[in-house]
């Protein structure tokens, strides 16, 4: 089984970029096939690497076609191919991602998406009793080399009951709390990109050990699993 993406991938996004309607899909479903088919490989690759160094219990691989009901972008399919891999929970938490697009815009990207009420009022009376820990995370020198700043959506201010001057502030308004790792189409492409998405995965462990902690424990270090 071949480790290296081919750049036909790319060249059959762009085509349907540009020709997004039933007609030229069907018209290319052959070709579809064989393509969605080097790049399944290639998400089940990464899957069994995953399960070397991670409990890693399930791969999705999102499928082509657009769910255009209640969206003003009527075209039908996708210009990019995603999949995700799901930890083992309840113990274990946060998730991988993988999206291959053309014209510079692959990425990864792993941490916590859409964290539910619960999860995400737990991680913020976490930071508001102390953020140390996670403030030594995002400091570390070798993983800011890999993954950058923490990214997601924030609120504009406090969240209701927490305090909008408190010093962790910055953290505590987030409601998405995740990584992105971006690629060219050059370095998806090269034969060493596999291993890259592997390693850079592995360096994101510390970050869920350390929130899988906070989400299976209590305010006291209990357990609530």
């Amino acid at each position: 089984m071949a480790t290296q993406l081919t750049s036909d991938i790319f060249t059959f996004l762009n085509q349907l970029k540009a020709n997004n309607n039933r007609d030229w899909f069907n018209d290319h479903k052959k070709e579809f096939k064989g393509i969605q088919k080097e790049v399944k490989n290639f998400y089940e690759m990464l899957f069994s690497k995953l399960k070397m160094h991670d409990e890693v219990d399930n791969l999705k691989i999102f499928r082509i076609y657009r769910d255009v009901r209640f969206s003003k972008n009527k075209d039908p399919y996708k210009t990019h191919f995603g999949g995700s891999f799901h930890r083992k929970k309840p113990e274990l938490r946060g998730g991988y991602y993988l999206h291959l697009s053309p014209n510079n815009e692959s990425f990864i990207a792993t941490g916590f998406w859409e964290p539910n009420k619960d999860d995400l009022n737990r991680i913020r009376r976490e930071f508001e009793m102390d953020a140390s820990e996670m403030r030594d995370l995002l400091a570390d020198t070798k993983f800011k080399s890999v993954w950058g700043d923490l990214q997601g959506d924030e609120l504009k201010t406090a969240p209701r009951d927490f305090e909008k001057d408190h010093p962790n502030i910055d953290l505590i308004r987030k409601k998405q709390y995740i990584f992105i790792k971006k690629y060219t189409d050059k370095e998806v492409l090269s034969d060493n990109f596999l291993d890259d998405v592997d390693k850079s995965f592995q360096m994101i462990r510390p970050y869920f050990d350390y929130m899988s902690d906070v989400l299976t424990t209590n305010l006291n270090g209990e357990s609530v699993i």
